[in-house]
């Protein structure tokens, strides 16, 4: 086809421009130039987006100087205990009063026992929809925090959810107890309630750290010969200790909820260990073998986002079911648990568990 002049000048001039930029990036490679795209200080808005309540949600846990509030917290060094428990008790109080309201309109009860050794708080709803099933709650909180009151409180919650029985897991954390003791502790629990429910009858679930540990519980199991559960629940999952996917660098502060990556606590959990074990890191899992159908949840600003898209393209590959929820504008965790975004989420992972259990034989 015959060009116009003005298309040969326009393409002349494009290939011009594509010359100078490739001419450009050369010579500032050869002076050191950064890799990867260098941003200038800006502020980030809230999105317009979203919901009012999401928006008041974000704008409720930054600080006056335009900082997440998390972004300031420090640990404390691995041998100070009582400096652990200090912080410990802290952040346990600050989400128990995050989870007060909907606790205080929980219906079911819950009550504390020990299960393969494990300490495990057991919720029940008023109206038991079925005895034979259960729901296994994995606790988040970066692998050292989230046991006590807000496990507790978590067990109350899920049962009400989804109508079962959830055996909410208080498993062991470090500094004095690192790598495997909360993984086994899962095991544990999830090995002693096959002896009261089919596994096709136990859907396994968990945020954040507690995504780690029930995708890690899954691929556990399975290698020990056990049967998988019916499905599993990783909402916002800390699948990957390394911390090798591109949210970790393009959400950082964007996420108001996990601003910074939380490579001192993985290490500290590790406890030496290789980070990209499948134990430490189910991302990297050879799920060809056999895994659980997958409910994945993150948000568009969650630190974790990374984690979510490639745990459900590599379960995508070997022909695992799976679904990937995406919350608009959402940070690590959701905007508190009680805006239209959170609620729609609700309803789509009540719906997958609804939809999965008891039909794997």
């Amino acid at each position: 086809m015959t060009k116009t002049r003005r298309e040969v000048g326009m393409l002349a001039g494009a290939a011009a421009a594509a010359g100078a930029i490739g001419t450009a990036a050369s010579a500032m490679a050869s002076e050191g130039a950064p890799d990867g795209v260098r941003l200038q200080s800006r502020v980030v808005p809230y999105p317009k987006s979203v919901s009012p309540q999401a928006r008041q949600f974000m704008a409720s846990v930054v600080g006056p100087d335009g900082l997440p509030l998390g972004v300031h917290r420090r640990l404390p060094a691995p041998d100070d205990l009582k400096g652990w428990a200090e912080a410990r008790a802290a952040v346990e109080a600050t989400i128990a009063r995050g989870s007060g309201r909907a606790a205080a309109t929980a219906r079911s009860t819950v009550e504390t026992t020990e299960l393969g050794g494990a300490v495990v708080h057991v919720g029940t709803p008023p109206d038991l929809a079925s005895d034979d099933r259960a729901y296994i709650n994995i606790h988040g909180g970066g692998l050292i925090h989230g046991g006590g009151e807000p496990c507790r409180i978590a067990a109350r919650l899920e049962a009400d959810k989804h109508g079962v029985r959830c055996y909410s897991i208080d498993y062991r954390m470090p500094p004095q107890h690192r790598y495997p003791a909360a993984l086994d502790d899962c095991v544990a629990v999830y090995r002693a309630l096959l002896k009261r429910y089919p596994a096709q009858n136990i859907i396994v679930g968990g945020g954040s750290a507690g995504g780690n540990l029930t995708a890690a519980l899954a691929l556990r199991v399975r290698d020990e010969g056990l049967p998988l559960p019916a499905a599993v629940v990783l909402n916002t999952p800390e699948l990957d200790l390394t911390e090798s996917g591109d949210t970790f660098q393009t959400n950082q502060l964007v996420d108001v909820m996990l601003p910074m990556p939380l490579m001192e606590t993985n290490l500290l959990y590790a406890a030496g260990h290789d980070l990209s074990d499948p134990y430490l890191s189910p991302l990297f899992g050879d799920f060809s073998k056999g895994f659980p159908p997958t409910y994945l949840q993150a948000g568009t600003r969650d630190m974790f986002l990374s984690n979510a898209v490639r745990m459900h393209r590599a379960l995508r590959r070997v022909g695992v079911p799976v679904e990937l929820h995406i919350g608009e504008g959402m940070p690590h965790g959701g905007f508190g648990g009680g805006t239209p975004e959170d609620l729609e989420l609700a309803a789509e992972c009540r719906r997958f568990v609804r939809d999965w259990w008891g039909k794997r034989a």
